[in-house]
Order: C-alpha cells, then structure tokens, then sequence
C-alpha cells in the first residue's frame, strides 16, 4: 500500500566545489552567479585542446583529515570524506565511535558513493613513478605507494566512510558515469524505502583533471575549446556552446526515514519522492534528439510520488553545453511535462562549477535541495545568446526568488543512461 511506504528526507548536506568550501559558500557562489572555471594549474595544459577546468582549492590536512588519511587516500576519497563530515554536522546525528545514547543503530546505518572515475590522479602519478615517466614497458614495484592498491578499486570510497563514522548496514559503489551522483542518491533512498537502512550517507566525489582524462575527452571532443576566455568557457543551452568544462567535487547528503528524523527534531531540508533510470542502448556518446528515454525516467520519478507534472516548479538540468545534450535534454522536458515544461525554471550549475563527472549529479542534487529549502532559483551564468532548439526557461545570469514544492534534477551519462530524481518541500505533504 502507498500509505505503508517509508518516505525518505534529506537532514544534513555536505558540499566541496570549484570556487567555494563548504555548503553555504557553494550556495553563495550559486546564487550570486559566479563562475570557478580556468585555465588548469594542475598541470601544464598546453598540449590539450581544452585547457580549461573548474578546480577546487583543496587541502585535506586544513580540512580536518588527518595526514595519514591525507597519505593514503586518492583526491576523490578525501573530498567525499571532507563533504561527508560537513553532512553528518549539519545533520545533527551522532555517528562514529564518539556516538552518543542517541545514535542510530550501526546495522541501520548505509552507505551509497558514486564516482565514475575513481582513482584516477593517484593510479596516474603512481604509473607515471613506477615507469619513470613512461620509460620502462615493464614497471619497477619498488617504487609505487603501499597503498597503490587503494586507487585500483573504487570501493575504497565507501570502506573509509563507513568506517570513519561506524555504518554496519549496506555499503556500495555506484558507478554509472555522469549520473553515477543521481543513481547514488537514488539508490540510497531506495534502501530506506525497502527497510534496509535508517539513515544513508549518500553522494558522490570525483577528481578526473588529470592528463590521462582530458586526453580522452579531447579525443571526442566533448570538452571546450574555448581556451581564451576560461570564466566564460561553460555555455550550457546557449547558441554558442562548444563543449563542457571539466570540473570535480564531491558532496554527501544524509538520507533519513521520515519518522526518524522527526522523533529528534532534525532539520529537514526536502523529501526524496521519486527515483528513476533508464539506458537508451543507442550509442557510447551519442544521444538521440528526441529525449525519449531521459523523458521515460522523469515521468516515472514522477509517478513514484503521485506528483503531476504540474506541479514541477524547477529542473535542475544536466546542462553540460554540448550541442547534443542540451537540445536533447530540452526535448525530454517537453515530452515528459507536456504544456507544464512552457512555464518551468530550468537552469544548469554546470555553467559556474563544471562538469565533474560522477560527483556533479550529488553536486546538482545539493543545489536542488537548497532551492526547494530557500526559495531560490540557482542561475545558468554565461547564457547570452538563444538557441532556437532549446526555447525553454533558463534562468539566465540571475538567482530567481520563486517558491518550489517539486523539483526534478536530471542526469544523462556516456553509455546512455538517463536518470531524474524528484525532491519536494518538506511541507507539501502534512502527514
């Protein structure tokens, strides 16, 4: 029975970003629309087509990590750690070993991490040592860390968190691309929903600006190439955009069944509604114009919580500013709201943070769930000039003040998955 289904709110949110630390500056940089792109300092750029990246300013041992955590942990586990911490503050729950009478039982406790890349600056610096620089065809062991093979798996994201605030329940790895932060959320919730877990730690974090990364992206040229103009380089759903900006990040929300986080008072930010993914099994990279499956995963969403497409206020887009995606994610709107989508907010973070790949969907999910709470609208900066395919509401250049009760976040990843999670205010529905 739907009377009888555990329903799921965000109580706490963690956030490391380009441009920003911690959640309320995130939120701030958001809605005062400036953008954290430029010119790559990780390395020298300068035999890429797309110079550009949206870095974070990022020192674990300054952000509370120890340096052995710092010492043995890619960039990626670090950032997720450091967001997690934030979450678990905000949130008010006593996790850990310095968890009080109050704590929530360990066993009731999960974890859901995406990433899409992993480890991929550590496995890079760790070949890059053992090879000397690609020298040698056969490595030489001697000189790779004794944690070389915390980089290799990816679960080594979810096993430092869970162990870093004691949760006995379920702990996986989603990795699904660009929509490995949606799916991650989403399935978090889904462990609520099926009595698996209490509270979820939930979110994603990646670190891809590496060589070996933007080589690739080069090669399809998916990223920009916009190389002489780096804050105005991420063009999401204008006439002029050539491609996204790398970025990275993490951010982990604390998921909680509704009762329990309201028998301890807990802040709620929003419920967690609906949850759906698809694959278009179409092509690695490509999209059809068409929208038909990315539209197939709101509706669905949508229909988890009894919600009318009318009643959506807000769509935060994937938004990544290639031509493909953006006149394909227009389309999936149209068709999944019908006549609603006409006076729907869209907007895309993308065009201020980046692109970070599996972290950005827990990123943007972030960004929605603070709207839904504040009654602001996060801007697409950078938007100038229309694109007749893509004639919906962006929210150009400026936060909006504008009540919401129902907001979608949208993902769309390499390999054709398309996911859409559905966020509402805590008070549209009383009991």
């Amino acid at each position: 029975m739907d009377t009888e289904r555990r329903r799921v709110v965000i109580t706490g949110i963690g956030v490391v970003a380009p441009g920003s630390m911690g959640r309320e500056g995130f939120w701030d940089m958001l809605t005062a629309g400036r953008t954290a792109t430029r010119r790559i300092t990780f390395f020298d750029p300068g035999p890429f087509r797309s110079q550009v990246a949206a870095e974070v300013d990022f020192d674990g041992v300054r952000l509370g990590l120890t340096a052995q955590e710092v010492h043995r942990n890619d960039r990626f586990v670090q950032m997720a750690l450091v967001a997690a911490d934030e979450a678990v503050a905000d949130s008010g729950l006593s996790l850990g070993a310095g968890g009080g009478d109050d704590a929530p039982d360990p066993d009731r406790v999960g974890i859901t991490l995406g990433s899409a890349v992993g480890a991929t600056m550590r496995l890079e610096k760790e070949y890059v040592a053992v090879s000397d620089a690609g020298a040698h065809w056969l490595v030489d062991p001697r000189y790779a860390s004794r944690f070389l093979h915390h980089a290799l798996v990816p679960s080594c994201g979810a096993t430092e968190l869970a162990v870093r605030f004691g949760a006995h329940g379920p702990a996986t790895v989603v990795s699904t691309g660009c929509t490995s932060g949606i799916d991650a959320v989403g399935y978090g919730s889904q462990l609520i929903e099926d009595g698996d877990a209490d509270v979820v730690l939930s979110g994603a974090s990646d670190a891809p600006i590496s060589p070996i990364s933007m080589a690739c992206f080069d090669t399809i040229r998916a990223t920009t190439a916009c190389n002489s103009d780096p804050e105005h380089a991420a063009k999401p759903f204008d006439a002029r955009r050539d491609g996204f900006v790398m970025g990275e990040g993490a951010a982990v929300l604390v998921l909680e069944e509704l009762q329990h986080a309201r028998r301890r008072g807990a802040t709620i930010y929003c419920e967690v509604t609906g949850y759906a993914n698809r694959c278009n099994a179409f092509h690695m990279t490509g999209l059809r114009p068409d929208g038909v499956e990315m539209a197939e995963a709101i509706g669905r969403a949508l229909d988890q919580g009894r919600t009318d497409p009318a009643e959506v206020g807000y769509v935060n887009a994937h938004g990544s500013g290639t031509k493909q995606n953006d006149r394909h994610e227009t389309a999936a709107v149209k068709r999944s709201l019908g006549p609603a989508a006409q006076q729907v907010a869209m907007s895309s973070i993308k065009s201020m943070v980046g692109h970070s790949l599996g972290a950005i969907g827990s990123i943007e999910i972030a960004a929605t769930a603070l709207a839904v709470h504040r009654g602001v609208l996060p801007p697409t900066a950078n938007y100038e000039v229309p694109d007749p395919e893509c004639d919906l509401d962006y929210v150009p250049n400026t936060a909006r003040e504008q009540k919401v009760d129902v907001a979608i976040s949208v993902g769309s990843g390499f390999g054709g998955f398309q996911s859409a999670i559905v966020l509402a205010s805590a008070s549209r529905r009383a009991s």
